[in-house]
């Protein structure tokens, strides 16, 4: 099974992920959030696939959300003009994200990534 984790290295809550995945020996490809942003594209297939809103991709405890008033401001922007905002610095985008062929996680929930272990038995 193929598994993408995109980090950023310095959180904490993305610290504790790998550390999670390590000690259940879920073998995966690492991505600097912040170096490798995801493009709009992958975005749009990750929110697809994840069932998830677009908001749900937003960290909206970081430092450059609230800076730049996100919070007044996504309710009048469009899903797509979302999308290319957080294509556009990956500060803004919630970490950890785990993307495999059948999923995509969004943020660290030990009881939601038990699933991985399950798919990677099928």
């Amino acid at each position: 099974m193929s598994v993408l984790f995109i980090e950023y290295p310095k959180c904490s809550t993305c610290q504790k992920a790998k550390k999670w995945l390590d000690e259940q020996q879920v073998s995966y490809e690492d991505r600097h959030i912040v170096q490798q942003n995801p493009t709009e594209e992958e975005l749009t297939e990750w929110i697809l696939k994840s069932g998830l809103p677009v908001k749900k991709f937003f960290n909206t405890s970081g430092l450059l959300y609230k800076s730049m008033g996100l919070k007044d401001k996504l309710p009048t922007m469009t899903e797509q003009e979302q999308i290319r905002l957080l294509a556009q610095n990956g500060m803004l985008v919630k970490r950890p994200l785990i993307i495999t062929q059948g999923m995509v996680l969004v943020g660290f929930k030990p009881d939601q990534w038990q699933q991985l272990k399950e798919e990677g038995k099928s």
